[in-house]
């Protein structure tokens, strides 16, 4: 998931913690260098467009969280805002070149695990209910162990990648040629402000919102309008067809681990919860 060799600056040793006094100012000077690490990016900065400078990047360079960082993911006016975890990830992304809405969601939440695990360590203690009697309890889980996955598995899917960073997957019923796209995460932010939004109307429609933002065409076709009609009489068969085979293109961490329920041992593999615990210790 991450290079776990700690880096200081540009890659040199880590300056020593020394301090200077001054001739009128007898209290010591720090000159002290927030160390770096170099994290591994899920996508291999495939999926970037060329002039992008994660283009076929492999890694990303970050700061170690302080305790700047901290106010950040507390601000009350910016979590309000739902700004807290971009600003905090501008401060900690060492390149000011990389736009942070632009990066791909899965190499964004390498870098907040990353960030997760040289903030407060690996051990991420939350509370998860049991699938099978529903009681609440406390489960650790070891961040450590979390791999990427890269997006290469297309078994069981009619997958092809294009040579523009996107994939055509063939539909089963309609046998349509739906070419689609990988989410970032201003399109992230969007789908959620969309779906805060419709809240109170009579239904929602995350599913189809969602198509909206990933198919870029169908049989060649990249009239919006075109594909938003038909998304809405696209059969339920291919519409679950084409979420499945999208998920296996998206490069992304594994965030699945065991869990045993205390209350009545029931054991599976279930997905790492992201509550508020994760950023919001309580260490």
């Amino acid at each position: 998931m991450r290079d776990n060799s700690k880096r200081f600056g540009s890659g040199a040793e880590a300056p020593p913690q020394t301090h200077e006094t001054s001739e009128t100012d007898e209290r010591p000077t720090f000159n002290f260098a927030v160390p770096t690490e170099l994290v591994d990016l899920p996508s291999r900065g495939r999926f970037y467009p060329e002039g992008h400078p994660l283009h076929m990047a492999e890694t990303i360079e970050i700061k170690y969280m302080t305790a700047k960082d901290e106010d950040i993911l507390t601000s009350p006016s910016l979590l309000k805002k739902g700004v807290a975890i971009d600003r905090f990830l501008k401060n900690i992304i060492v390149s000011n070149q990389v736009n942070v809405q632009s990066l791909l969601t899965g190499d964004k939440n390498a870098i907040l695990v990353a960030s997760r695990i040289n903030g407060f360590g690996p051990d991420y203690t939350t509370k998860v209910t049991c699938p099978n009697c529903t009681t609440v309890s406390e489960n650790t889980f070891d961040l450590d162990a979390v791999e990427a996955y890269h997006g290469d598995d297309h078994e069981g899917h009619d997958i092809v990648p294009t040579d523009r960073g996107t994939f055509t997957i063939r539909l089963p019923k309609t046998k349509f040629e739906v070419e689609v796209r990988l989410l970032t995460n201003r399109d992230e932010n969007e789908l959620v402000s969309k779906m805060q939004s419709k809240k109170k109307v009579a239904y929602e429609t995350n599913l189809t919102d969602q198509l909206r933002k990933i198919i870029v065409s169908i049989n060649g076709v990249e009239d919006l309008q075109t594909i938003h009609r038909a998304i809405e009489v696209l059969p339920a068969y291919d519409s679950r067809y084409l979420r499945a085979a999208y998920m296996k293109v998206v490069p992304g961490l594994d965030m699945t681990q065991h869990f045993a329920c205390p209350s009545c041992g029931f054991e599976k593999e279930v997905d790492i919860p992201l509550t508020v615990d994760f950023f919001w210790s309580r260490q």
